[in-house]
Order: structure tokens, then sequence, then C-alpha cells
């Protein structure tokens, strides 16, 4: 009797309790709420980040297009023009770039001569909401501060 005793007691130990389940999941819960708004908070970042390098690739780019052909595209030929000679100019020297970036949220970056924001011209990226014209627009305005 007491052998099959021992053996029930080995039986019931093999596994957890429903407390042990519980508090192991409710630490989980309490590390993903966390260390998830930090990952999420630290890629936006990088987004941005990229963003500012590609809008400052692209300003130098314009600063070339301009040494050479003595003007800045038009909003028409916009920033295709510094892939095709797009408004015939016998001065063009490119291509400038070997393709045109897409800002880190998928979408084009916009481009406006003359510009509207204190310089010759406005490169941005509509930013992680993804409508041009709102506060988390990033643009080359912005790499001037």
């Amino acid at each position: 009797m007491k052998s099959a005793n021992l053996h029930g007691r080995a039986g019931r130990r093999a596994g957890f309790t429903l407390i042990e389940l519980l508090v192991v999941i409710i630490i989980l819960a309490i590390l993903a709420a966390v260390v998830v708004p930090r990952v999420i908070g630290r890629t936006e970042d990088a987004r941005i980040a990229k963003a500012t390098a590609d809008i400052s690739t692209i300003d130098s780019v314009l600063d070339q297009y301009k040494l050479d052909t003595g003007q800045y595209p038009s909003t028409d030929e916009g920033l295709q023009a510094l892939m095709t000679n797009v408004g015939n100019n016998d001065r063009w020297n490119g291509p400038y770039l070997k393709s045109l970036p897409s800002d880190p949220w998928g979408n084009p970056y916009i481009y406006r001569y003359p510009g509207e924001n204190g310089l010759e011209y406005d490169v941005y990226s509509a930013g992680p909401d993804k409508q041009p014209g709102t506060q988390d627009d990033i643009g080359n305005w912005n790499l001037q501060q």
C-alpha cells in the first residue's frame, strides 16, 4: 500500500498546476508589454533615419543635377529627371541615380519645385501615416535644423 501511495504522488508531481501555468503566462505577458513597445519604437526610429538618409542623398544628387543643367527639375519632371533626360536638356549628364528609392513605408518620395518650406525645392516622405502635409512628414527642410 505504501508503494502505491508513493507512485500516486510521483504521478501528480510530473505536471504543472494551473496556478504555476498562470504565473508563467502572467510573467510572459508583463515582459511582452514592456519589450514590444520598445522594439516597435526602435523600428520606427530606424525607418525615420533611413528616410532622412535617402532625402540627404537625393538632395546631393539634385545639387549635381543643377550644376550640370543650370536648374532644378520642375515639379512635373519630378525625381524621374534624375533617371532620364525628360526635359531633353543638352547639358544633362545622368543618370544621377541607379533607381529612385521608395520611402521606408513603401511610398515614393515627393518632389516639389519651387519649395514651400523655405528652400528652393522640397523632397519629402509622407511619413508613417502616408499622408502628405501632416506633422509626421520627413523632408529636406528637417535636414537644415
